[in-house]
C-alpha cells in the first residue's frame, strides 16, 4: 500500500509535465506537417498553369503528364498535411457540433475533389496550388496558435519545477543520506542547506533563516522561519540551515493542491466560453450559407465559370474559420489563471471570478483578516513620573519573556532587547512577577491590583477597556508603574486596501463578533463604509442575504473556516490568509497571503480579463464583415479578389492578434 501511495504521489507530481510533454508533442507534429507540406508546395507551384500565366511564364512547365505529378503531390499534401483537419472535420461532425474544423475540411476536400476530377480529365481549371498554400498556411497558424497555448499555461510546468528532485534526509543519528522527494514519508526529516529549496511542506525543528517564497504566495520580502514555525515545498531557503519535519508530500503538498487548482481553473467551463462556442457555431452556418450564395450568385448572376464560383467559395469558407474565435477565450483564461496564481491568489471557479468586475460591495471580515489576529501594545500609560513610555515597556517585556500567553507575546514583541529577569513565577489567573533590575515587577490584571488594594487611574483603564482593549498594570516594588493596552493588530495593508476599493466605487464594509467599540474603533481608523458587530459566525450568511436583498453583488472575504457560510451564500467567496491550507471548499477564490489589498488586485484582474475577453472576441468576429464580402468577390469588378490562400493568410492574422493580445494581458 504504502508503495503505490508513493508510486502514486510521484505520478501526480509529474503530472504537469505530462501535461507540457503532450502539448509540446502537438506543437512539434504541427511544425513537422508544416515543413513537409511547404517542402511539397514548392514543385506545385513550379507546375501549376494558374501561375506561369499570372507571370507570363506559360508554356515552361507544359508538358504531359504534369496534371498527374500535380494530383501525386496534392494527394500527399491533401492527406499528410490536411489530415488534422480531416479528422477534426469527421470529430465536430460526430458530435453535431460543427465549428473551425468543419470549415477548413469542407474547403479542403472541394478544393482537392475538384482540382483532382480536372487532373483525371475533367474539363476545368487545376487549383492544387491554392490546396497547397491553404494547408501549409493553416497548419503554420495552428503551430502558432500551439505554441502561444503552451506558452499560456507554462507556468504550471514552472511551478512543477520548483521542487528540487533530491532531499537531505537525516536519520535519527543524525546522519545524511540524498533521497528522491517523492520517497519522503510524513514525519521524515530532512536537512535544507542555505542557498537551497525546501524539499517540501513541514515545520522547522531546528535552526533559523530567511525564507524567499515570493514564486509561491507572491510576497516578495522574506519571511523569517524559526523553530516551529511552517515552510512550504519550492521555497527557497536564506542564510541558515534548517532542519525540517516533513508536513505534507504528493498530491497534499501545497505547491501540488496550486497546480491542481490552476488547471481546473484554466479547463473549467466559463460563461465567455460557451459564448465563444456559441458564436462558433453561428459562424459555421454563416460561413456554409455565405458559401452556398456565393456559389450560387456567382453560377447564375455572372458569366464567370465554374472554376471561379468555386474558388470564391472555398475563400468564403475559409476566410469566416472561427479559428481565432476558438482560442479568443481559452488564451485569456489561461493567461489571467496562471497571472493569479504567481500573484498570490488561486481562481477555484471562474464564473464568480469573471463577475468580480461587477462587484458592488466588499464584506471584510475583521480578525485575521483585516487584523492579523494578534495582540500587538496599542496604548501605555505611565504613571510613575520618573518613568518613561519605554522604560515601562522594557519592565514588562522582561518579565513576560518567560510566558507563552498570546497577551505576554505581544508585549514582549513590542521590545527589542528586554533586560534579564530573574526568579519567574505566575499569578495563577492573575499574571506573572520576577525580579528585573533588582526590583520587583508585575504584570497583572486590574482585578488583582483592586483586590490587592493597589491603586492606579481607574477612569483611564476602564476608557480603554470600553474600546474592547486587554489592559494589563504594570506593578514596580508593588506600586502601579503604568499600565499597557493590547488589541487586535490592524494590518499595515488593510487602510490601503479599504482606500482602493472606495477610490473604484465599491462600498467596503466590515462584519465580526466582537463588539460594537471594538467595531467602530477598527472602522474609524480604516475609514470604512459600514460595520456589522456582535454577529455570531452562524448569522454571518444572513448578513450577506441582507445586503444582496438590497440589490447589491457581494463580495465576502474570510479566513475561509467560521466564515464558510457566508463565502458560499455571497456572490464571490474570497478565503484570505489560507496560508499552506490552500483547499478551502466554500470559496472561489483563494488568497494565498493575508493581504487585503489582493482583494483589490482580484477585481482589477477581473476587469482587466473581461476588457481582453471582449477585445478578443469582437476581433475573432468582427473582421468577418470586412472579409466575406471580399472572399465572396464583391470587388471583383475593381479587380480586387482574395484567393483561399490569401483568405487563410488574412484568418490566421485574427488568430496570432488575438494570441498576442491574451498574452498581454497585466
Amino acid at each position: 500500500m504504502e508503495q503505490h501511495q508513493h508510486s502514486h504521489s510521484h505520478h501526480e507530481q509529474n503530472k504537469p509535465h505530462g501535461h507540457h510533454d503532450h502539448h509540446e508533442h502537438m506543437v512539434q507534429d504541427f511544425k513537422k506537417r508544416f515543413w513537409i507540406t511547404l517542402i511539397l508546395t514548392a514543385p506545385i507551384l513550379a507546375l501549376s498553369p494558374t501561375l506561369h500565366f499570372l507571370f507570363g511564364l506559360k508554356g515552361l512547365a507544359d508538358f504531359t503528364g504534369r496534371y498527374l505529378i500535380l494530383f501525386g503531390l496534392g494527394t500527399a499534401i491533401f492527406v499528410y498535411g490536411g489530415w488534422p483537419f480531416l479528422t477534426g472535420l469527421v470529430n465536430e461532425l460526430k458530435k453535431k457540433q460543427p465549428g473551425m474544423m468543419t470549415l477548413i475540411g469542407m474547403a479542403v476536400c472541394v478544393a482537392y475533389v475538384y482540382s483532382s476530377l480536372v487532373a483525371l480529365g475533367m474539363p476545368g481549371k487545376v487549383f492544387f496550388w491554392e490546396l497547397a498554400t491553404l494547408i501549409a498556411i493553416m497548419l503554420l497558424g495552428h503551430w502558432i496558435e500551439m505554441r502561444s497555448v503552451m506558452g499560456a499555461s507554462g507556468a504550471l510546468e514552472e511551478l512543477a519545477r520548483m521542487v528540487p528532485g533530491q532531499a537531505h534526509r537525516l536519520d535519527a543519528q543524525g546522519n545524511i543520506s540524498d533521497t528522491a522527494v517523492s520517497d519522503l514519508q510524513v514525519r521524515d526529516r530532512v536537512l535544507v542547506r542555505p542557498g537551497e529549496k525546501i524539499p517540501v511542506d513541514g515545520t522547522v525543528l531546528e535552526g533559523s533563516s530567511s525564507v524567499n517564497e515570493a514564486l509561491l504566495t507572491g510576497e516578495s520580502k522574506p519571511v523569517r522561519k524559526n523553530k516551529g514555525d511552517l515552510v512550504i515545498g519550492g521555497a527557497v531557503n536564506g542564510e541558515g540551515s534548517l532542519s525540517v519535519e516533513v508536513g505534507k508530500t504528493g498530491d497534499d503538498s501545497f505547491l501540488n493542491q496550486v497546480i491542481d487548482l490552476v488547471r481546473k481553473a484554466q479547463e473549467s467551463k466559463s460563461r465567455s466560453q460557451d459564448l465563444a462556442n456559441t458564436a462558433a457555431m453561428w459562424l459555421t452556418f454563416i460561413a456554409l450559407g455565405a458559401g452556398a450564395v456565393t456559389m450560387a450568385s456567382w453560377l447564375i448572376l455572372s458569366t464567370r465559370d465554374f472554376v471561379f464560383a468555386m474558388e470564391r467559395t472555398v475563400t468564403v469558407m475559409v476566410i469566416t474559420c472561427p479559428h481565432a474565435l476558438g482560442l479568443a477565450v481559452p488564451l485569456v483564461v489561461a493567461v489571467s489563471t496562471t497571472l493569479a496564481a504567481k500573484n498570490g491568489f488561486l481562481i477555484r471557479n471562474r464564473t464568480p471570478f469573471e463577475g468580480a468586475r461587477k462587484i458592488q460591495a466588499v464584506l471584510f471580515d475583521k480578525t485575521g483578516t483585516l487584523t492579523t489576529g494578534n495582540f500587538g501594545v496599542s496604548d501605555v500609560l505611565v504613571f510613575d513620573p520618573d518613568m518613561t513610555e519605554q522604560e515601562l515597556l522594557n519592565f514588562a517585556s522582561a518579565v513576560e519573556a518567560h510566558s507563552e500567553h498570546p497577551i505576554a507575546r505581544g508585549i514582549t514583541e513590542s521590545t527589542a532587547q528586554p533586560p534579564e529577569a530573574q526568579n519567574f513565577e505566575a499569578i495563577p489567573g492573575r499574571g506573572a512577577k520576577a525580579l528585573v533590575q533588582e526590583r520587583d515587577v508585575a504584570v497583572v490584571s486590574p482585578d488583582y491590583a483592586r483586590e490587592n488594594s493597589i491603586s492606579f487611574d481607574q477612569d483611564a483603564v476602564s476608557r480603554l477597556a470600553e474600546e474592547g482593549k486587554t489592559v494589563v498594570l504594570v506593578l514596580v516594588q508593588d506600586q502601579a508603574a503604568g499600565a499597557v493596552a493590547l488589541a487586535d493588530v490592524i494590518r499595515e495593508e488593510s487602510k490601503q486596501a479599504i482606500a482602493e476599493l472606495k477610490r473604484l466605487g465599491l462600498k467596503v464594509m466590515m462584519l465580526t463578533g466582537d463588539n460594537s467599540k471594538v467595531a467602530a474603533s477598527v472602522a474609524q481608523e480604516l475609514g470604512l463604509d459600514e460595520y456589522f458587530a456582535e454577529i455570531p459566525p452562524d448569522r454571518k450568511a444572513d448578513k450577506v442575504k441582507e445586503l444582496q436583498n438590497q440589490g447589491l453583488r457581494v463580495a465576502m472575504t474570510g479566513d475561509g473556516v467560521n466564515d464558510a457560510p457566508a463565502l458560499a451564500t455571497a456572490d464571490l467567496g474570497i478565503a484570505i490568509g489560507a496560508g499552506t491550507d490552500v483547499a478551502a471548499e466554500t470559496a472561489d477564490i483563494i488568497l494565498v497571503r493575508s493581504n487585503p489589498l489582493d482583494v483589490l488586485n482580484l477585481i482589477r484582474l477581473s476587469r482587466a480579463t473581461y476588457r481582453k475577453t471582449v477585445q478578443n472576441l469582437f476581433w475573432a468576429t468582427g473582421y468577418n464583415a470586412v472579409a466575406i464580402p471580399l472572399a465572396a468577390g464583391v470587388l471583383a469588378p475593381m479587380g480586387i479578389l482574395l484567393s483561399p490562400a490569401v483568405g487563410a493568410i488574412l484568418m490566421s492574422i485574427s488568430t496570432v492578434i488575438v494570441a498576442v493580445n491574451a498574452k498581454i494581458l497585466k
